[in-house]
């Protein structure tokens, strides 16, 4: 059994089962894509090459609009259902999932502001439906402190900025449509106003230089782009927020990646687990087979009980968020202790997986050495695992949340 196997786990509940009816509507959608990522995932993986024949499997089956509103001309997945096909997605090949990942959760961004009367939303939205636009993000570039600077400055009479500067961490760049930014106006430093904004990579000045050379995630194609003098209309600007503080832009976008990049990094473990539970049960001719040993059993059934809790953390974050919740400190508090849990829990995991198997998990053809890698994955995007507890011990003590 491999990472990409989609036979029956072992009937434990390690698996997140539907915790409602209707929470695994979009599972069959995301195994189609896993089968055809699981096909390329060593060469993507081996030469650092972007995951292009999954991507051309979610358009042809409509993944990339999973999260687009039904009214729009999506699929109508809810935060919650969208988990469910991520974490399905990334048992198959968690470089695949965690590129669309990004798009997916800037998706249900948009519908957020929808619903909050953002007049360009559903724009977006339909473009998403209707042209497959897909959206990247540089995000996890400079964060709260973007070194990338906008100059007013008019263009063929249009107000609006040109925009210099450099973002690392592009997921899906090669593939993207767009690229939901930031850049500060003047120098940055305190005091300095931040602008949130998409540009098309199809933009005069825009450049993506190929510099994606990693531990692991290695199929994402998290590459840099280059931005000179890009001008970018000022009705163009989808908010604004003061250098340094979180403000709604930048809470609203972490706000939708903590659930996701929490249930990707648990596909990962949940795929781990299948593995090492597949090579207990084997038998080999003379040999005793793994699964009866008492040091197996205790390992097995402390691989389920953390997926398990780790996946609870995640639905009752979700749960506890509503359906009408506010892009705001303590929802992003939420989410981000729940995204804690599963990263940390999703690498202790896979770590139990391959202390399962012993030595032959060390091999490179083992399907846990490459979950070994893209699992750590998670504890770089904002807000890493230590940030989140000094962000809610902050909270805790009367800190308002607006910078981390």
């Amino acid at each position: 059994m491999t990472l990409t196997d989609t036979r029956p786990l072992a009937p434990t509940g390690a698996y997140p089962t539907p915790a409602r009816p209707g929470d695994d509507r979009f599972v069959p959608l995301a195994a189609e894509v896993g089968a055809v990522a699981a096909a390329h995932a060593d060469e993507h993986d081996r030469d650092a090459t972007f995951v292009t024949e999954a991507y051309a499997a979610m358009r042809a089956n409509g993944y990339l609009r999973l999260a687009v509103p039904e009214d729009l001309g999506g699929l109508g997945a809810t935060m919650r259902q969208v988990c469910y096909a991520q974490a399905e997605l990334a048992r198959h090949d968690g470089a695949t999932a965690l590129a669309v990942t990004m798009h997916l959760y800037l998706t249900l961004m948009q519908a957020f502001r929808r619903r909050k009367g953002a007049a360009d939303a559903e724009a977006v939205l339909r473009r998403v439906a209707e042209e497959d636009l897909i959206i990247a993000t540089s995000g996890g570039s400079d964060w709260l402190w973007p070194g990338t600077v906008a100059v007013t400055a008019p263009h063929n009479g249009t107000e609006g900025f040109l925009v210099s500067g450099r973002k690392a961490f592009c997921s899906q760049s090669p593939e993207a449509t767009v690229v939901a930014t930031s850049a500060v106006v003047g120098e940055p430093g305190d005091g300095a106003e931040v602008l949130h904004f998409a540009v098309p990579l199809s933009a005069d000045g825009v450049r993506l230089e190929e510099t994606w050379d990693t531990l692991g995630m290695r199929g994402t194609a998290s590459h840099d782009l280059v931005f000179e003098d890009v001008f970018v209309p000022a009705d163009k600007v989808m908010g604004r927020r003061p250098w340094g503080e979180f403000g709604v832009p930048l809470a609203a976008a972490a706000l939708h990646f903590a659930p996701l990049g929490g249930a990707t990094y648990l596909g990962i473990a949940y795929g781990a687990r299948d593995v090492a539970v597949a090579g207990a049960t084997a038998t080999a001719r003379g040999l005793r087979p793994l699964a009866d040993l008492p040091r197996v059993h205790r390992q097995v059934g402390l691989m389920d009980a953390k997926l398990r809790v780790a996946w609870w953390a995640l639905l009752g974050a979700i749960d506890e968020l509503g359906d009408d919740y506010a892009a705001d400190a303590s929802s992003l508090a939420t989410v981000m202790v729940a995204k804690r849990q599963a990263v940390t829990e999703a690498i202790a995991v896979v770590d139990l997986a391959m202390d399962v198997l012993g030595g032959r998990a060390y091999f490179r053809r083992s399907p846990l050495e490459r979950a070994y890698r893209d699992v750590r994955a998670g504890t770089f995007h904002p807000l890493t695992p230590e940030a989140t507890l000094a962000y809610a011990g902050k909270l805790a003590l009367g800190d308002p949340g607006a910078s981390e």
